[in-house]
């Protein structure tokens, strides 16, 4: 088992940044992908980001390159989103997850954090 806690979610205005941690327990980190989904009101949980482990591979939604970064600490088990000039639409759940291989369906991902809101105002 893999337990993931979140961290970071907040209020934060158009144009501003946030950064998101995920706190991995359990077994063997460095085995994992991990990555970022968000959920939206009303709509479904989609792709952010995620970094595969073993190579330093990452991966974005086109909604987000060029504002969101993932990297990862090996050492703190720790995984971060950080997030930069915010839009409205970008106001979701996040939900940090991990899994054997990287991928950018939910519905193949083993292991799921609680979710921290971020909310971007206008």
């Amino acid at each position: 088992q893999v337990q993931l806690v979140e961290s970071g979610g907040g209020l934060v205005q158009v144009g501003g940044s946030l950064r998101l941690s995920c706190a991995a327990s359990g077994r063997t980190f460095g085995r994992y992908a991990m990555g970022w989904f968000r959920q939206a009101p009303g709509k479904e949980r989609e792709f952010v980001a995620a970094i595969n482990w073993s190579g330093g591979r990452t991966d974005y939604a086109d909604s987000v390159k060029e504002r969101f970064t993932i990297s990862g600490d090996n050492a703190k088990n720790t995984v971060y989103l950080q997030m930069n000039s915010l839009k409205p639409e970008d106001t979701a759940v996040y939900s940090c997850a991990a899994d054997r291989q990287l991928t950018t369906n939910p519905r193949l991902i083993a292991y799921w954090g609680q979710g921290t809101q971020v909310i971007v105002s206008s």
